[in-house]
This record gives structure tokens, sequence and C-alpha cells, in this order.
């Protein structure tokens, strides 16, 4: 039973911590990242399509994005859609392509990204717990129906704690180091 426990909690709590490092890719750091772009979509002959299937993204510099649409009749919609998109970003065209500079964070911005970071992260703790309760749950439940001993449920919900604290230690890793990132300069 603990097997199965354990294996539903690393699933689960694992989802947490992919969720969290696909949330803080869209943090900017001062660095150019095509991660900015995703969720972006453009108006492609009245289909909706995300940019990165509309052009082919690079980033020759540091701070500074280029597309090159893969058809050049869409480069005044994919500027509107990344203005609509509201990140922050200002983006330029010369006919042939759209450049998106990076502007270099200033002290308060990067306080209150790490702010932003730091929530990011506080939710997929409060996510990792929530598993935890889930599964303690179980085992209560079956120990309430004397399907485990209550040696073995307080046995359960060790292991159950251990996996949790691991867990919780990633994700304290992870924003630590997005953290030293973005206060970089």
């Amino acid at each position: 039973m603990i097997d199965g426990i354990k294996n539903l909690l690393k699933d689960q709590m694992g989802k947490s911590i992919e969720s969290l490092k696909y949330q803080i890719t869209k943090i900017r750091t001062g660095r150019a990242s095509a991660n900015v772009l995703d969720g972006i979509s453009v108006d492609y002959y009245g289909t909706p399509t995300p940019i990165k299937q509309v052009g082919q993204i690079s980033t020759p510099e540091a701070r500074l994005l280029q597309i090159q649409p893969f058809d050049k009749s869409l480069i005044s919609a994919i500027e509107k859609s990344i203005i609509a998109a509201n990140i922050g970003l200002t983006p330029s065209n010369d006919g042939n392509l759209i450049r998106l500079p990076f502007p270099a964070l200033t002290e308060e911005r990067r306080k209150e990204q790490v702010k932003d970071l730091k929530k990011i992260g506080e939710d997929a703790k409060i996510a990792i717990r929530n598993v935890r309760r889930d599964q303690n749950e179980v085992v209560k439940k079956g120990e309430k129906d004397k399907k485990i001993s209550e040696d073995d449920s307080k046995k359960f919900q060790d292991e159950i704690q251990k996996v949790t604290d691991e867990y919780i230690k990633q994700v304290d890793k992870i924003i630590g180091d997005k953290e030293s990132e973005i206060l970089k300069v």
C-alpha cells in the first residue's frame, strides 16, 4: 500500500514541480528568452496560432529576440498580438522581421519579479501540501476502516511527510536559483 501511495505522491508532486518550472520561465530576468512568447497567439487566417508556429524565433544578442515570420503578411498581426499580450516589450519591425529588445531590469522591477516568483513558489508548495493532505486522509481512512494498523498508519504518514519535504526542498532550490538569476545585474 505504501508503495502505491508513494508512487502517487511522487507523480502528483512531480506535476507540481513541472508546473512551477513552466511558470517561472515566463518571468523575465533581463535576458532574452523565447518563453515570454508562450501563450501568445496570432490570428493566422482566422485561426489563433501560437507565435512559435508562424515564425522562426532567434536570440542574436543577450537582450534581443527576433521573429522571422514564415509568411511576411503576418508581420503586423504578430506585432499586434505581442502588444495586446502586454508582456512589457515593445516590438519593432523592418518589414522582414520583428525585433523585441529586452530592456535592462531596474532594481524596483527586479524586486517586483522576485515577489511574483515567491508567490508562484508558495502556490507550488500549497499544491504539494494538498497532495500530502489527500494521501494522509487515505491512510487515516484505511486505519479507521481497520485495513491498516495504527502503527502502520503512523509509519505511512511519516513516509508521506518525508516525500513532501523532498519536494518542498526542490521548490525552494528552483525558486532560489531563479531569484539569484533575477537579482544578478
